[in-house]
C-alpha cells in the first residue's frame, strides 16, 4: 500500500479496542519495525506513538480531515509524574 514509506492519514485500529487518527509511516528501532502515528492533539501539534504491527487490528486509509476529526474524539493519555516512581537520589558519603 504505502512506497518508500511516505507517510498518509489513516485510522488505526489497535486490538485491546483502541481507535486513533493520524498520520502513520514506520520507524525501525533496534532492527525492528514500528508502526508510528503521529495523532493530531486537540491543542495543537501531534502526539506520536509507536505500535508493534501485532498490535494493529485494522488500518484504514482516509483524508487528514476525517483522521483528525477521529483523533479528537480518541485522545490518548500522557504519561503524568504522579506514574513515575519517585526515586531518593542517592545520598553521598563525605570523606
Amino acid at each position: 500500500m504505502e512506497e518508500n514509506n511516505v507517510p498518509y492519514w489513516a485510522i488505526l485500529e489497535l486490538m485491546g479496542h483502541r481507535r486513533v487518527g493520524g498520520k502513520i509511516s514506520e520507524t525501525v528501532i533496534g532492527g525492528v519495525t514500528f508502526l508510528r502515528i503521529d495523532i493530531p492533539t486537540v491543542q495543537g501539534g501531534f502526539m506520536t506513538q509507536l505500535y508493534s504491527p501485532q498490535a494493529i487490528y485494522c488500518i484504514t486509509p482516509t483524508t487528514e480531515e476525517i483522521a483528525t476529526s477521529v483523533a479528537k474524539y480518541n485522545q490518548p493519555e500522557p504519561v503524568y509524574r504522579f506514574e513515575i516512581p519517585q526515586h531518593a537520589s542517592p545520598e553521598r558519603e563525605e570523606d
